[in-house]
């Protein structure tokens, strides 16, 4: 069942998974639209929970996965950080 196109959706590999959580925690971060409602909502313990598990991912997945791969979580994991950080800081 892995790796098989449903027709209409991009094969399913690693990166697309990564990048599929990625684009939900933006989307809890406020920075994309909710593909349901087309509006942008924040929800920061979303977000973090999101962030979270792309993390535990990164941990658990270590000494399994490609250079590619290993780059693409750790850019993802820093941006978003980043941008929850940003997000929640006091003002």
């Amino acid at each position: 069942m892995g790796g098989k196109a449903v027709e209409g959706l991009p094969n399913i590999d690693f990166s697309t998974f990564v990048l599929s959580l990625s684009h939900s925690a933006l989307m809890h971060l406020g920075e994309a639209p909710n593909p349901e409602t087309g509006k942008t909502e924040q929800s920061p313990a979303l977000a973090r929970q999101t962030i979270d598990l792309i993390g535990m991912l990164e941990e658990k997945t270590r000494g399994n996965l490609t250079g590619d791969e290993e780059r693409l979580l750790e850019q993802i994991l820093y941006d978003l950080r980043m941008r929850y950080v940003e997000l929640t800081k006091p003002r």
